[in-house]
């Protein structure tokens, strides 16, 4: 009779214990591989990776930007003096005319009939000037010789006196009246260009209605306001240089400061400025924004860098990288802003910037360099 074997339990137990422990060795050697790479990862999240970009050397002046509305140098509504129908327009909208062209007429049938009959009142009066102005020569004559009495020598001359005062009242009704018939053509009163005008006629009109408006476009003033402490810098005549903002490449370097007011609007404590800005060759629209840009000192060095790698946000500065990977914030001011670049002054010296700062970057960050 064969007898079974029976192990022992603490034999039993011992063989589980390494059973266990076999199968629990990969699980252990599965879960430390997977944990390496997070905490690897947790690394590089923390210390993030950027790019430099070089910077270069040019000469340029502190300056201000500033943007205004362009206003003609001379704009006026014109209307007639007078009232009457009008008759006639002779020039349109968009017409160019010069200094005492006529814009518009009035009927001048009733004003017409008016200045002949002063006419005839001044024949009338010469005519009884020149009779009373003959007695009063013979009588003072006969006088002179006992024919006529003092008394009728005086009268006769008081009478040709009256007569000339008469011709004198004609001739001022006469002039009054032509006056009038000049007014029923309405002129230009400076060359221009009409921006609006009557475009049909018949319409009775009053004494200066406005019917024409007439604007000089040959220069336009920018009118727009500089900061208090910029105002002492600005000197009348200096040369600014003028670009549209809604038409691309439209500029000019002659534009001169004309007018710096003493008193700064009371709503935004600002001082308003007058730009001259030329137009002869009509480039600039009227009624339209303009940007200056007013030069402020002598030329100095600046840095030109790539417009990605300026910040705005709490004031204009860009970041630099020490040689220990610190992020140090340099604060630098704006001089000219291209398509692709910007023209700064900084008062710490670099040679390159981080492109395309990230929000998350600040003063003793940490980071690599590509």
């Amino acid at each position: 009779m064969n007898s079974i074997w029976k192990p022992s339990a603490p034999r039993a137990l011992a063989a589980l214990g390494v059973v266990v422990t076999a199968l629990s060795l990969p699980a252990c050697g599965k879960a430390d591989a997977s944990s390496t790479p997070a905490a690897v990862a947790k690394t590089d999240a923390a210390v993030p990776t950027v790019k430099l970009v070089a910077t270069r050397t040019v000469r340029a002046a502190p300056r201000e930007e500033v943007t205004g509305t362009l206003f003609p140098a001379q704009a006026l509504q014109v209307g007639f003096e007078v009232g009457g129908r009008l008759a006639a327009v002779k020039l349109g909208k968009g017409s160019a005319v010069k200094k005492g062209d006529v814009l518009g007429q009035l009927d001048v049938e009733i004003v017409d009939a008016q200045v002949a009959q002063a006419q005839a009142a001044v024949a009338a009066a010469e005519a009884g000037s020149v009779m009373a102005s003959d007695v009063a020569s013979r009588n003072e004559a006969l006088q002179k010789e006992g024919g006529v009495s003092d008394l009728q020598n005086r009268s006769s001359s008081a009478t040709a006196a009256q007569a000339r005062a008469q011709l004198l009242a004609a001739q001022a009704q006469l002039a009054q009246a032509r006056a009038a018939r000049r007014r029923h053509d309405l002129r230009a009163p400076f060359s221009g260009t009409l921006i609006d005008a009557p475009e049909q006629t018949g319409a009775t009109v009053g004494p200066g209605t406005p019917l024409f408006n007439l604007e000089n476009l040959d220069t336009l003033l920018l009118k727009t306001t500089v900061s208090e402490s910029l105002r002492s810098r600005l000197k009348p005549g200096a040369k600014v240089r003028v670009e549209s903002i809604g038409s691309a490449g439209v500029f000019t370097e002659d534009a001169t400061v004309r007018t710096i007011l003493p008193s700064a609007d009371p709503a935004t404590r600002r001082v308003p400025v007058e730009l001259a800005v030329p137009n002869a060759d009509g480039r600039f629209v009227a009624h339209t924004l303009a940007r200056a840009v007013l030069l402020l000192g002598e030329d100095q060095d600046a840095r030109v860098l790539p417009g990605t790698a300026l910040s705005s946000s709490n004031g204009d500065h860009v970041f630099v990288v020490g040689s220990g990977g610190e992020v140090s914030r340099v604060d630098v001011q704006v001089l000219e802003r291209r398509e692709r670049e910007v023209v700064v002054l900084a008062r710490s010296p670099f040679e390159s910037v981080i492109d395309h700062p990230t929000p998350g970057l600040s003063q003793g960050s940490r980071v690599t360099v590509k």
